[in-house]
């Protein structure tokens, strides 16, 4: 049987208790496509690495999609209020939300050999600190595990490069 259109604005009324720290989101579909509310505020440094699309939708506020391109370039991609952004596959991405925003991510589901990443960057030269990888079935859960085991571990935390101490919390992040 087909659910009943799902009303965002009451939704939100009456759940964004269910937003928390540190991944923020709350998955209202999961059967043909993964839909989740995503709200904010959220700190993590980590980026995110997905084999499949994402879709995101600013629903309220505005969001700060930080990427690192092919090129291992890292760029910021501001997502406004209305606004919609495409990811490609196997983009590393963080998604920076501020307090009082609300967005929609949308995303495939998971082919059975697909592994998710998680990977934390230096922030003095670049380089690649520490990737944890898990198949993911629940992306609420396993990313709050991670990220929780990287927070907690300053041996996974040190650049092997140039020995700074990555962070866990971004830096200079200004809401567009």
């Amino acid at each position: 049987m087909l659910s009943s259109p799902l009303n965002l604005p009451r939704w939100l009324e009456e759940n964004s208790h269910l937003l928390k720290p540190p991944v923020n989101n709350y998955c209202v579909y999961n059967e043909h496509v993964t839909v989740m509310i995503v709200g904010g505020p959220n700190a993590r440094s980590d980026y995110h690495i997905n084999e499949t699309a994402e879709w995101f939708y600013q629903y309220r506020g505005s969001m700060l999609l930080k990427v690192v391109e092919q090129d291992k370039t890292f760029r910021d991609i501001p997502i406004r209020e209305g606004e919609m952004f495409l990811l490609p596959p196997n983009t590393p991405h963080n998604p920076v939300r501020f307090a009082d925003t609300v967005g929609i991510v949308l995303e495939q589901p998971r082919p059975a050999e697909s592994q998710d990443r998680l990977r934390w960057y230096c922030q003095n030269c670049g380089e690649v600190v520490y990737e944890a990888s898990f198949h993911c079935t629940d992306l609420g859960t396993q990313i709050k595990e991670a990220v929780n085991d990287f927070k907690a571990d300053d041996g996974k935390r040190k650049c092997k490069h140039c020995g700074e101490l990555a962070d866990i919390i971004p830096r200079n992040v200004v809401q567009p």
